[in-house]
């Protein structure tokens, strides 16, 4: 009796704390929001923008936001120039949020005979662990503007939360070549042309925080140069309209996802490419569709030093793909739907797990040099690797649809939905549906203010991941991934 009344109690105390939780967080959405938003700091101390004057929301831009980016962060005014600029403005905004999440997921879970303390395991459950608490995300530091005339940077020094940082933006681009909008360059490292920005999205969950489509890759496959939300070192061409309803875009990409060094392929390039066309539809506002396609080749044999994969030293190149369309459609000043579907196709010898020499095995995501240890390392096509005669091309389709209801650029609400879906698998035999996924994703995201000095945003976000045959193994049984979060968020900047 007395230990189920301590149950009993830690259950209401967990219900308290919840409802709590959630009430703090919904009661200023309930009183509503009225006060005017300004732009994103950095950008609004340089020309005295309003926030809604660039996004729907922050950090989502509108159609006068994009413009303004594929203008080179110029308005195309006598201020652009810094040296027009005021000698205190310092173009740095630094960007980190505090959280509260609950996450949940599916675990084996030793099990004991209860026999004596030292009594070896009886065996393995399948188990769902929940843990909840507080945390942190990473440190940005965004820094861009222009250096001249026509010459822009970006550079955004990024940490994880543990404090490690890396250079997740480092590029700087010439704009209006001989003064057409259609001649602009930039090279460093830097986000991919993607309409539906996944830097610009405002997930934060583990599962929410990235788009499924971007980086699905089968279950078991080698090819991590494919993914399209991550920034790429490489060198882009764009061009665009003057009223930049119509746009292109072509990068020639080093096939290492961004990495630095040179640590893959020796001699492997990817393509990006990209159109898109606006079409004003009068009261529905500016409708805009497009389409992408991710091209190259990336190694698949690195030669080795006693064993070891040699930095660098990747060849026997195979070929990926990945091709969609990207659609968005307003609906007056309050509510846009974003699409976006892919067709993603590897070859075989990524498909049998080839072409990721990066380690697995806790090496902390340098060459892999300990064979035996844990998880070991990916396979390496050496001289005389014959694939099995199973072996086939993985093929799949994706989906994202993203509705966003703009109460006002301070109060947003989202929903999410993808889907991924195996076409072929890599193997013959494997079961039709092994690595499929359905995500959802729900936000609430209130700005209390947003000025142009620093700005603060309350969200709220719950998210749904399931996946088929990649949860954990109990004896001759797999089960699916079901992972859920819930985080409620102070998302600041300054």
């Amino acid at each position: 009796m007395h230990v189920f009344s301590r149950s009993s109690l830690r259950k209401v105390v967990h219900s308290a704390v919840s409802l709590l939780l959630a009430a703090l967080f919904l009661l200023p959405v309930v009183l509503t929001c009225s006060q005017p938003a300004n732009a994103i700091p950095a950008f609004a101390r340089k020309y005295g923008l309003r926030c809604s004057a660039c996004h729907e929301s922050w950090p989502i831009l509108n159609n006068f936001g994009l413009k303004f980016r594929d203008n080179g962060y110029q308005i195309m005014n006598d201020r652009d120039a810094p040296i027009w600029q005021n000698p205190g403005y310092w173009p740095v905004t630094f960007r980190i949020t505090p959280i509260w999440h609950r996450f949940s997921n599916l675990q084996a879970v030793d099990t004991y005979t209860g026999v004596t303390p030292a009594t070896p395991y009886g065996g393995s459950a399948i188990e769902r662990i929940s843990s909840s608490g507080f945390d942190l995300s990473g440190l940005d530091f965004h820094t861009g503007g222009t250096l001249y005339n026509n010459i822009s940077f970006y550079a955004l020094p990024s940490s994880d939360s543990t404090g490690a940082f890396h250079f997740e933006t480092v590029m700087v681009r010439f704009d209006n070549l001989l003064h057409s909008t259609w001649l602009n360059i930039k090279m460093g490292k830097f986000e991919l042309n993607n309409l539906l920005s996944e830097k610009r999205m405002v997930g934060l969950t583990g599962d929410g925080g990235e788009y499924q489509t971007y980086h699905f890759i089968p279950v078991g496959d080698g090819n991590m140069f494919g993914q399209m939300g991550d920034n790429q070192l490489g060198l882009e061409y764009m061009g665009h309209s003057v009223n930049d309803r119509t746009r292109v875009s072509a990068s020639l990409l080093s096939s290492q996802d961004g990495n630095v060094g040179l640590t893959l392929g020796a001699n492997s390039y990817s393509g990006f490419f990209t159109f898109d066309q606006a079409i004003d539809a009068g009261k529905w506002d500016v409708q805009r569709i497009g389409g992408y396609a991710f091209v190259g080749d990336a190694a698949t044999y690195f030669k080795t030093s006693g064993g070891v994969p040699i930095p660098g030293s990747g060849i026997g190149n195979k070929s990926f793909s990945r091709e969609g369309v990207i659609a968005q459609f307003y609906f007056g000043q309050h509510f846009d739907v974003n699409f976006v579907t892919q067709h993603g196709q590897d070859n075989a010898w990524f498909g049998q797990g080839y072409g990721n020499a990066v380690s697995t095995d806790g090496d902390g995501g340098v060459t892999c040099t300990t064979p035996t240890a844990v998880g070991g390392c990916p396979p390496n096509n050496t001289p005389g690797t014959v694939l099995p005669t199973t072996a086939r091309a993985p093929s799949w389709n994706g989906y994202t649809i993203e509705g966003r209801y703009i109460y006002s650029p301070q109060l947003i609400f989202i929903g999410r939905y993808e889907g991924e879906r195996m076409s072929q698998q890599a193997t013959v035999g494997t079961p039709s549906s092994l690595g499929n996924i359905n995500m959802e994703d729900a936000i609430i995201r209130w700005n209390p203010f947003m000025t142009n000095r620093a700005g603060l945003a309350l969200q709220g976000e719950y998210t749904l991941f399931h996946q088929v045959g990649t949860g954990p193994t109990v004896g001759a049984t797999t089960a699916n991934q079901n992972e859920n979060e819930l985080l409620f968020a102070l998302d600041f900047d300054f």
